[in-house]
């Protein structure tokens, strides 16, 4: 069975991770091997299927250690970790909030992947679902790596609103979160990214900055590496490209 790395992890030995985050636009079944290139640790996949409702064999071995919510069997978020790696799901409220999923690592830090959705909502859409759920749960974010499709960026910050972009990126700040984007590209600023993450319609002249991976102080410390897939070989796949860093 091939899986995403072949290190078995112990719960005190420090050790690099690598973890990804990619909004699939959809049928991961045909896709995940595609990824293997990575060799990441752990993988957050938008738009994928639920496994556990799933015909092809391939892609149930390779989701063998997982964590899947949604309402659509076909078009969820998954978390997928790799053999050897210990993944908990937490028993945090969702209060109604869609879609995110709270988990334990090795027992070690905590890890929160996100796709900020619609959600059906008419007050508190897409980043304003990711800010109503740090109101609530922001204390519980010591020692964390929060990854995901946020669906946001500050171009898109609307006056005498509270939870814009920037809202959550600076309610994160206050509990030392930041995006490792940022902190590796230190030139570029919110809203300035040089390196687009999504294509909108797949269109590569409609660019924007849309998926993130924020860490505690704990990661940003040893953080090595962070990379973003390239359009001529991503946008055939899906309009999202994928994030990966290394800690």
């Amino acid at each position: 069975m091939s899986k995403f790395s072949n290190k078995v992890v112990g719960m005190f030995s420090p050790f690099k991770m690598k973890i990804l985050t990619w909004n699939c636009n959809g049928a991961l079944r045909r896709k995940f091997e595609l990824l293997e290139p990575f060799q990441a640790d752990i993988i957050i996949v938008q738009e994928c299927e639920n496994p556990a409702d799933a015909n092809d064999k391939g892609y149930i071995n390779w989701a063998a250690n997982y964590l899947w919510t949604g309402e659509n069997k076909n078009k969820g978020l998954g978390i997928f970790a790799g053999e050897g790696i210990r993944i908990r799901k937490l028993a945090w409220n969702s209060y109604g909030l869609q879609y995110f999923i709270p988990c334990k690592i090795n027992d070690d830090f905590t890890l929160l992947g996100l796709w900020c959705h619609g959600a059906n909502s008419a007050d508190f859409q897409y980043i304003g679902q990711l800010w109503r759920y740090l109101q609530k749960h922001k204390n519980k974010l010591n020692k964390s790596i929060i990854a995901g499709d946020f669906n946001s960026n500050v171009i898109w910050d609307r006056k005498r609103r509270c939870w814009n972009h920037s809202d959550v990126v600076r309610e994160l700040k206050e509990i030392k979160i930041e995006s490792l984007y940022h902190r590796h590209f230190v030139g570029e600023e919110q809203g300035k990214e040089l390196q687009p993450t999504f294509y909108l319609h797949k269109n590569p002249t409609k660019p924007y900055h849309i998926d993130y991976i924020f860490s505690s102080e704990d990661f940003i410390k040893s953080f090595k590496h962070i990379s973003i897939g390239a359009s001529d070989k991503w946008l055939n796949k899906s309009d999202h490209m994928p994030v990966c860093c290394e800690v």
